[in-house]
């Protein structure tokens, strides 16, 4: 009687497993992409999750990465090292930039993540650059999200986790890279005695007014470059632009230019690649906007690229 008993459980048990894996299965479940913490919202930020879902990925927003190297508030807010701007001081980018990410935070972060998506936002402390700048620009600065994404960035480029960086995005891989940025495109056209026709970020009309994104080509450089892989074209037209700031020179770095816009007679980098690892993409345009807008369906394969990739992560860990 014992024995029959024993054998109904094992069965039981061995049913339950099999209907849960079934249910799994049944409920798609769908690869899991990071994106990297903010601390609030923005236009690009909720269409680069929206670019996620529609790629057929599920969103997970990672929390804020912290340096044990600074000082923090209760609710995450750096005590000192910010400067009157809001941007990080000499010494606080020193402390990120020789400690990195091995001392912070950033593991338990993003856990199991298989590959993440950093969009635009806000201008980057000039401090995180290999060659520290002086503050140019004073356009808006968010000290708390330059050490998180940095830090993020470090590692994963170190663990070779998948990257799709965006705007924003895509100069912190360049920083963390080593490259340093034009802070500010109109001066930068200026100081090469050239006009500017605000063709990466409409000017303003006036205070507070919306700003629309600009609309611009992108000549591919390298065709055998993941663009190209993605895009399968030698000209992206008419892509959404928002930016002000653009990567300077990639000399040294383990970077590679991948598409330009010609502006003015001037190239300003477009797209920058890390040939050394999986899949590091750098976009200074917003193919998330070109998705959740609708302007160009080819865009979402971008999205799909990272969401495959995060699929791939998750297989190998199951094994």
């Amino acid at each position: 009687m014992r024995r029959i008993i024993s054998a109904t459980i094992v069965w039981a048990m061995m049913f339950l497993v099999l209907f849960l894996n079934i249910t799994a299965e049944a409920a798609g479940n769908k690869p899991l992409v990071g994106v990297a913490w903010r601390g609030d919202t923005a236009e690009s930020f909720e269409a680069a999750c929206q670019a996620i879902e529609a790629a057929g990925g599920t969103t997970v927003v990672l929390d804020q990465v912290r340096s044990a190297d600074l000082e923090y508030t209760a609710d995450g807010k750096i005590i000192g090292c910010k400067d009157e701007n809001g941007a990080l001081t000499l010494e606080g980018g020193k402390l990120v930039r020789c400690n990195t990410w091995q001392n912070s935070n950033v593991q338990m972060a993003i856990g199991k993540i298989g590959a993440v998506v950093f969009p635009g936002g806000q201008d980057i402390s000039p401090s995180l650059y290999y060659t520290p700048q002086p503050v140019l620009s004073k356009e808006g600065f968010n000290a708390e999200r330059d050490v998180s994404d940095y830090l993020l960035m470090s590692y994963c480029l170190e663990k070779d986790i998948p990257i799709l960086a965006i705007c924003r995005g895509m100069q912190m891989l360049a920083v963390v890279s080593g490259a340093d940025l034009i802070q500010d495109i109109p001066d930068y056209m200026a100081s090469l005695g050239k006009s500017y026709k605000y063709e990466h970020r409409n000017e303003p009309k006036e205070q507070g007014a919306y700003r629309d994104f600009a609309f611009h080509d992108v000549t591919v450089t390298e065709k055998d470059s993941l663009l190209a892989q993605l895009t399968k074209r030698n000209l992206i037209s008419n892509v959404p632009s928002w930016h002000h700031q653009a990567v300077n020179s990639i000399d040294g770095t383990r970077l590679q230019i991948t598409g330009i816009t010609r502006t003015n007679g001037t190239d300003i980098i477009e797209v920058v690649e890390r040939p050394d690892k999986t899949f590091a993409l750098g976009l200074q345009y917003h193919p998330e906007i070109a998705v959740v807008r609708h302007l160009d369906e080819n865009s979402i394969a971008y999205f799909k690229a990272i969401v495959n990739l995060a699929k791939e992560h998750s297989s190998k860990a199951i094994r």
